[in-house]
């Protein structure tokens, strides 16, 4: 049933993009969106979440996404070195195979960060391990790195891309901590010359052991080590580390403090949470994984804004979690985020909620006078006024202790 609803949908949705192929541009993007929003809301009701995630894929690598126009030229910003079209990309976790980068990119995204990649493939968990929790908009997931390896991604990540392409690697189950960055180099070693960034995954929560790699003793040795391997195949790529939202106020000093240490690049905040709000009524949130999406988006502000205090703002930020609109990305970016990513809405909100995300962010950024990005990060900082309402009242003591001002 799930197999011959999905052959119906990719037919569908390509009679969709040749039926449009001739209006004018925005028109054949308006049309084209709406036929793919309607699928992935009918995917919602006919298909496992897995299932429709990996149509979404198939869609996503044979071009049948809808192309949307060019970002808004107040959305260009340069960070880490690198021109973004837009601060908006898509997180990994979506293309974990570096599948379907092109179509990703017709969408309006800025960047596109595909894994996260091991050095061997892995099935990753037993199915099924991916839950909707529809009345919340969020998502858990226990994929657990399950990818091709870094053989099979080779040839994707060489093929062109138009924008920024992110590549995050990670370690096998099967590696033991103390051999955790021999899996990172092999990854980097491999794919590194090819990728524009590339980013250390040591906070999924769904690989044993892994997040003990955050602990600053581990961390500042394992990226100072990337940083050398990083050099000798092709020094000036940005190094990041993905870290989780679930640390303490010290342990996020600690992570922010090896990271300076290490001279990376930049710090993707967050990854999905093991915590559960209290707020949650799906009956899916007792599964076990990472949740994401739109329950998770506080979570992650918070950790954004404690996290540029922390480095001072010396250290670029991505900010990641729950983003679904323009207000939420510009929060991420006020909250000291240079660059913010999606996923998990994009099940909830169909493909449109790239272009969206990017038009209404550049509406907001000219609202309150900001030229680009890059004059909007961390303003919450140094204008309350700018404070978003996830950063709320009975929050004061912890900005207290987690507030920069960038001019002192």
């Amino acid at each position: 049933m799930a197999g011959r609803w999905a052959l119906r949908a990719a037919g569908v949705t390509a009679a969709g993009a040749a039926g449009v192929c001739l209006l004018p541009e925005q028109q054949r993007f308006d049309v084209h969106s709406l036929v793919a929003d309607e699928l992935t809301a009918a995917s919602r009701r006919w298909l496992d979440a897995e299932t429709a995630h990996n149509l979404a894929i198939r869609a996503a690598a044979l071009r049948l996404t809808p192309r949307a126009p060019a970002p808004d030229t107040v959305l260009a910003t340069r960070v880490m070195g690198l021109d973004f079209e837009s601060p908006v990309g898509l997180a990994a976790g979506f293309d974990k195979n570096a599948e379907a980068v092109q179509g990703l990119e017709d969408l309006g995204f800025g960047f596109v960060e595909v894994g996260t990649i091991t050095p061997v493939g892995q099935e990753g968990n037993p199915k099924p391990r991916m839950f909707r929790l529809e009345d919340d908009f969020g998502v858990i997931n226990r994929y657990g790195f399950n990818n091709e390896g870094a053989d099979a991604a080779l040839p994707r990540v060489m093929e062109p891309h138009r924008r920024i392409l992110g590549v995050n690697v990670g370690k096998n189950k099967a590696t033991a901590e103390a051999d955790a960055v021999t899996d990172y180099a092999k990854c980097i070693h491999k794919l590194g010359a090819y990728a524009d960034y590339l980013v250390v995954n040591v906070s999924s929560p769904n690989t044993p052991g892994l997040r003990d790699l955050q602990r600053k003793d581990v961390l500042e040795g394992l990226l100072a080590s990337l940083v050398k391997v990083r050099d000798s195949v092709k020094a000036g790529t940005p190094l990041l580390v993905k870290i989780a939202p679930d640390v303490t106020p010290t342990e996020l000093g600690d992570i922010a403090s090896a990271a300076l240490a290490a001279k990376i690049d930049g710090v993707i905040v967050s990854n999905t949470t093991i915590s559960r709000p209290h707020f949650l009524t799906s009956s899916e949130k007792a599964e076990a994984g990472g949740l994401s999406g739109l329950p998770v988006r506080a979570l992650s502000t918070k950790t954004v804004y404690a996290m540029a205090a922390a480095t001072k703002g010396a250290l670029p930020i991505v900010g990641v979690g729950g983003v679904a609109t323009g207000q939420d990305a510009f929060d991420k970016i006020v909250s000291g985020a240079s660059l913010v990513q999606l996923y998990s809405m994009m099940a909830y909100e169909g493909p449109s909620v790239v272009h969206r995300v990017n038009t209404e962010l550049a509406a907001l950024l000219r609202q309150h006078g900001f030229k680009s990005p890059a004059e909007a990060v961390g303003a919450a900082h140094r204008n309350p006024a700018l404070l978003p309402k996830d950063l709320t009242q009975e929050d004061e003591a912890y900005r207290a202790v987690f507030s920069f001002d960038e001019t002192k």
